[in-house]
């Protein structure tokens, strides 16, 4: 029996659509990119580089059939001017928008930015996109925004206050979709990461994030630094999963649009557990990292743990996780090793 990403996908090869793909240049935009290529959808582009990058680009120009790539065309245009949004848009039907400047570190440092392109930007997408009538709207939103909610796992309804200015920011995307779907009849859908992971995750700089960030100083031999006991536990999402979610969310039924979906695998991994796995994964890559990891304090703004339910999105969009940690570090370490070598 095949499952709902199968028939969609099916679908899509033998009745392509034109997509937008917001932050293309990034991590989770690039994987969006290549998946659509490959499945032979003509896709626009819309990217400033403020953290994506054009390396990203030409690797998902290796990775596609010359023919796929010559249904690309990019914008290199900024959210936050409108008449960019609107030109990306024209003639567009479906809408990922992941365009963002993510990070907790980063809001706390400079919250003007953020909200700049989080908000300022998301209402310039969500504008435009109405105007222009696509079919379907789907935004990246955040596992953030739970906040101070310790009750685990995470269900969609139910939310704390927010622990940092991206939060916020990101809370406030799914108040304006809410707003845009009472007040103009324009739907889309939330989908709230959960710490996602793969190929592609730049490693470098101040914010990076814990894995990619963990796997560059293992590789150079250097030391692992942990944020606290290492008992904050995480919901790690590989890249493949939030692919899938996407694209079920871009052609989801009725009754599943203007919702907000959990996106992860539902399952706890603590940094403590996550050093291990990523020390033997990467040993089955021939490298071999045998330092104990050093401790430090507890960063602001993260909460504890975290974990999602995912039923929401299995029952109506037929999300259905096909790698756990494990398996999607198995498939990630070789493309890590080479480009962090």
């Amino acid at each position: 029996m095949s499952t709902r990403y199968e028939e969609i996908t099916t679908n899509l090869q033998t009745s392509p659509k034109v997509w937008l793909v917001t932050g293309c240049a990034g991590f989770i935009g690039s994987n969006l990119l290549e998946s659509l290529l490959q499945l032979g959808q003509t896709v626009v582009g819309l990217d400033n580089f403020a953290t994506g990058y054009q390396y990203n680009l030409d690797e998902v120009e290796k990775n596609v059939d010359p023919k796929a790539w010559a249904n690309f065309t990019f914008h290199e245009g900024d959210i936050r001017d409108l008449d960019t949004c609107r030109k990306a848009l024209a003639g567009v039907d479906y809408v990922l928008h992941q365009a963002a400047l993510g990070s907790v570190p980063r809001s706390l440092n400079d919250p003007i930015t953020s909200n700049s392109v989080n908000v300022d930007g998301f209402l310039n997408m969500l504008v435009a996109a109405r105007d222009e009538q696509v079919k379907s709207f789907v935004y990246a939103a955040s596992s953030s925004t739970y906040g101070d909610l310790e009750a685990l796992p995470k269900v969609e309804d139910r939310i704390g206050k927010p622990l940092s200015p991206y939060a916020v920011t990101k809370y406030v995307n799914e108040l304006y979709a809410d707003v845009f779907a009472r007040a103009y009849g324009f739907g889309s859908i939330g989908l709230r990461y959960f710490n996602v992971f793969g190929k592609r995750q730049d490693p470098n700089g101040a914010y990076a994030a814990v894995i990619p960030k963990w796997i560059a100083a293992m590789i150079k031999g250097e030391d692992v630094v942990v944020n606290g006991d290492g008992e904050t536990s995480r919901d790690f999402c590989f890249i493949d999963n939030v692919v899938q979610a996407n694209i079920l969310a871009a052609l989801a039924q009725p009754d599943g649009v203007n919702q907000v979906y959990n996106v992860a695998y539902n399952a706890r991994t603590s940094l403590n557990e996550l050093f291990e796995y990523l020390a033997k994964a990467l040993g089955n890559n021939g490298i071999v990292y045998d330092k104990p990891p050093v401790h430090a304090d507890f960063r602001a703004g993260d909460v504890r743990h975290s974990q999602a339910d995912i039923s929401k999105a299995r029952d109506l969009l037929g999300y259905e996780p096909m790698h756990n940690i494990v398996q999607g570090l198995e498939v990630s370490m070789p493309w890590y090793t080479q480009f962090l070598r």
